[in-house]
């Protein structure tokens, strides 16, 4: 089987998704697996590139890769690929969307609201949430042009830095507490990492992919905090109808679990978060690839039949 790796792209994220896919060109040549390494540098890229493979292993980040177009054109041309849908894809990358069901599900998150403009900007608004405040591109993602705000000049201008690469921006409650995500594989909650950044004063862009950016270590809440976590994670990925996998990032503050968001294309390579978690329950890079795979293809196989 030709299998397609995706990777490169047109988002502020190209050198993230580079890294994930190079990283899973190493391991993909097993079980009769044939690795075919695809970059795309434009959007037209893909319909000539993907010719002749018989899966496409998605490593795209942000815009164009996480955000259900490629997942569309894939559908289209009736290739399958690895994770989730066109919809739940679309959905994810929306941080406003994805807040607004897991709030009508009943599942906890920050207060917020979205500005398309500095005239949207009211202080009085911002005011609401308190001091400080977290402004992000709604559509982003590895924390480009992330701010916490604790005035509200700063919020002006993370507003304005996140109008450069998105048409909205979110400006939210900042909830202070160990952040957390809880990888899901194949409907099944992996083990629950706890993520200290050692740079910085949050996971942003510096503290996800520099060396020595950040500690990421397995944690065992306990009861019944541990299987609130799991029951939240599986709901999540469930209400917002994710397939295959994807991870779904937390802050716990004084024991109560904040949903922060989901990833539906999380990083890959060898040292990101969701391999680590694996390897927790002993399963290898290569494994966590194959069961990728396998899930993958049964889904599209079903759908198809």
């Amino acid at each position: 089987m030709k299998i397609g790796v995706i990777m490169g792209g047109i988002s502020s994220e190209r050198e993230v998704s580079l890294s994930s896919g190079r990283e899973i060109l190493k391991y993909i040549n097993f079980n009769g697996y044939e690795g075919v390494e695809i970059v795309l540098d434009s959007k037209m890229d893909i319909y000539e590139k993907i010719q002749g493979i018989d899966f496409a292993l998605l490593a795209l980040h942000g815009k164009y890769g996480e955000d259900g177009t490629i997942q569309s054109i894939l559908d289209s041309l009736e290739v399958p690929y690895s994770g989730c849908g066109m919809v739940s894809s679309a959905v994810c990358m929306d941080k406003d969307l994805t807040k607004c069901v897991l709030r009508s599900k009943g599942l906890l998150t920050a207060d917020w609201f979205i500005v398309r403009s500095l005239e949207d900007l009211e202080e009085s608004s911002v005011k609401a949430l308190g001091y400080p405040v977290v402004v992000k591109p709604n559509r982003g993602g590895s924390s480009v042009a992330t701010f916490i705000c604790h005035n509200f000049s700063e919020v002006v201008h993370g507003v304005k830095e996140g109008l450069l690469v998105d048409a909205e921006v979110m400006v939210e409650e900042f909830v202070q507490g160990d952040e957390i995500t809880v990888p899901i594989l194949d409907g099944e909650a992996l083990p629950t990492l706890i993520i200290k950044p050692l740079k910085g004063g949050f996971f942003d862009y510096q503290s996800k992919y520099e060396e020595g950016g950040a500690e990421e270590v397995i944690i065992e809440y306990e009861e019944p905090l541990k299987q609130v976590l799991i029951e939240m994670a599986l709901k999540t990925f469930k209400v917002l109808k994710c397939d295959v996998y994807a991870r779904v990032d937390f802050i716990v503050r004084e024991g109560i679990p904040y949903i922060l968001e989901i990833n539906t294309l999380p990083g890959m390579t060898k040292t990101s978060l969701f391999p680590k978690s694996a390897k927790g329950i002993g399963l290898s890079y290569q494994g966590l690839l194959e069961k990728i795979i396998e899930a993958s293809l049964r889904l599209r196989s079903d759908k198809r039949s």
